[in-house]
């Protein structure tokens, strides 16, 4: 090293501190980068889960980069008290300068530790949903999901979200705490329709395609209570009855995971169907149109207030 070290000094002209500095920083720089790339090849071997892969590539650019910094400040600087007075002298105009980059920087503190989603997760941050596919010091990406496609579906796009969105705009996490969401699917039958019978056959359909994961769900409740406040006493499918302008509305409420919510309607509704047109005396409602014709329609107390007999 020091011979590579003076080779570099007379070669490029500078004093041979700086050259042995600059070859001990860069000795330090590839050593750790060694390091992690056959770590990585290791768990590559060894650990077919994506996320597991994903997190030790994560932790492992952390771990060395933060040692390697470090030791080269250490290389560079007499000692750490001269870094942390630079550091404090520095500190307010930073603050000013780069706000938004040190809310970012804030943000992602704030995902290491307190753990709002990780990678994998569906939230959502303000207007925007989707997959959580990356987490990085400045930004996270999102697999978007919904936007122009219907329900929650994907877009095939891949939004890039501020770190610092965390401490202003509300997030939901579809996963965290209580795995299942609540999904309702509003059934409109005429008035003239047997609307019990047509209560009967939903609840039925509902029951018989999601009454499996209420016990899990109840589980899972159990669980997360330990955590968060949750208090649900009932996790069994359900139809709640209202009436609308056009007919009476017969609205299915049950459990599924956020990214089955999709396929799960299209199942209950394909059934819906098939069953409402066995069943003759139950017909869908829809807004229509009356005319009346007052000369053929009225009643025997005639519209000019007189009563005929």
């Amino acid at each position: 090293m020091d011979q590579l070290a003076e080779w570099l000094s007379s070669s490029m002209g500078i004093s041979a501190d700086v050259a042995l500095k600059l070859v001990s920083s860069a000795a330090v720089i590839l050593f750790f980068w060694a390091v992690r790339a056959l770590v990585l090849r290791i768990v590559w071997w060894r650990v077919d889960d994506l996320r597991s892969r994903y997190n030790w590539r994560k932790v492992s650019a952390y771990i060395s980069v933060t040692i390697g910094f470090l030791i080269v400040g250490r290389i560079w600087l007499t000692g750490f008290q001269a870094f942390a007075t630079f550091a404090g002298l520095v500190s307010a105009g930073i603050a000013i300068a780069l706000k938004d980059t040190v809310a970012n920087i804030a943000g992602w503190v704030f995902i290491v530790w307190r753990r709002p989603f990780a990678p994998g997760d569906r939230i959502q941050i303000g207007e925007l949903i989707g997959d959580v596919i990356d987490v990085r010091v400045f930004q996270f990406s999102l697999l978007e999901v919904g936007g122009w496609v219907d329900s929650d579906q994907s877009t095939g796009r891949v939004v890039h979200v501020p770190n610092g969105m965390l401490m202003s705009t509300p997030l939901a996490n579809y996963g965290a705490g209580f795995e299942y969401i609540w999904n309702e699917i509003p059934v409109l039958v005429t008035f003239e329709s047997d609307w019990r019978k047509a209560k009967g056959i939903l609840l039925s359909i509902a029951t018989e395609r999601a009454e499996n994961l209420s016990e899990k769900a109840a589980q899972r409740i159990r669980e997360s209570s330990k955590k968060f406040m949750i208090f649900y006493k009932t996790f069994t499918p359900t139809v709640y009855t209202s009436v609308k302008d056009s007919g009476v509305l017969l609205t299915i409420r049950y459990l599924c995971l956020p990214r089955e919510r999709r396929g799960s309607t299209h199942v209950i509704w394909e059934d819906v169907l098939d069953q409402f047109e066995a069943a003759p005396d139950i017909n869908l409602a829809y807004p229509t149109q009356r005319f009346f014709d007052h000369a053929v329609e009225r009643k025997s107390a005639g519209g000019d207030g007189e009563h005929k007999e």
